[in-house]
């Protein structure tokens, strides 16, 4: 199932309404995807930054086109390295560095898809990007199939990864299973059932944006429109950001954030017909 087959029991749930993930999984892979419907879609930027962990399988032995189990075998190795040697190689993979992507990602290359060029035979030249891995860990080592967890920033391709310290081993190697098991602050207890309630909304929304802001029923009308009225404006909780969710009577309504010059902007709305 690729993620965007993913998105079907959302979009039937939110039928007429925009639904879109935050970050995309391999077909192969599992784990966590974080999704937004309706005006949640304009929170994508706070949601697509986030930091990701994984449990990845690599194996030893083989490199595939695409870095990943579904791909044809284009490298081949008998060389297995010693778990001496591995550890030492991963201790070298944390941190700031470049990676080269797969050519078989989703990555723009001259204004196109690379694995859409790859798929009709064109060379393509992947662009170095900059990537964090925040930590990386060997969980088990079966020859050749190694097993570890890693930390990454946004960006990272675990399948390049996988790929890159099988060479620093001096062997082939690629990834043969992917769980992702955290987004950001979430994780598998932060699983909502499809629909989503408001309070789940609230719940989920309450680890990315921090700050509250409370508002007078009086002052309602205003903000179907698109504008907040400071003079509604009942408390503000900071939280360290220029947004904040928004409350009326205890509801949560959505999203607003603060501008540089003080006044207020509507970001996100649940329920504009109907304020």
């Amino acid at each position: 199932m690729t993620s965007f087959e993913s998105l079907r029991p959302v979009k039937k749930a939110y039928k007429g309404y925009k639904a879109g993930h935050t970050g995309t999984l391999d077909r192969f892979a599992s784990g966590l995807m974080v999704v937004l419907a309706g005006d949640a879609t304009k929170l994508n930027p706070l949601f697509s930054s986030f930091d990701k962990k994984y449990r990845a399988r690599i194996e030893f032995g083989s490199e595939t086109d695409t870095l990943d189990p579904e791909g044809k075998v284009i490298k081949t190795c008998d060389y297995i390295p010693s778990h001496e040697e591995i550890d030492s190689v991963l201790k070298a993979f944390t941190g700031a560095q470049k990676q080269v992507p797969p050519v078989y990602s989703a990555v723009h290359v001259d204004g196109k898809r690379a694995y859409a060029q790859a798929r009709k035979g064109k060379e393509v030249q992947m662009p170095e990007r900059d990537i964090v891995v925040h930590s990386l860990s060997c969980i088990s080592y079966e020859p050749p199939f190694l097993t570890v967890d890693v930390h990454v920033s946004k960006g990272t391709y675990i399948r390049s990864l996988a790929r890159d310290i099988a060479s620093a081993l001096g062997t082939a190697g690629h990834l043969d299973a992917l769980e992702r098991y955290a987004v950001g602050p979430f994780c598998y207890a932060d699983i909502t059932g499809i629909p989503v309630s408001d309070e789940e909304t609230d719940a989920v929304l309450g680890k990315v944006v921090k700050g509250r802001v409370d508002f007078a029923n009086d002052y309602l009308k205003p903000l179907a429109n698109g504008w907040v009225n400071e003079k509604g404006i009942v408390s503000i909780m900071e939280g360290g950001s220029s947004y904040y969710r928004l409350y009326c009577d205890g509801i949560f309504l959505g999203v607003v954030a603060r501008k540089e010059t003080g006044g207020w902007s509507i970001v996100a709305l649940k329920d504009r017909e109907n304020l």
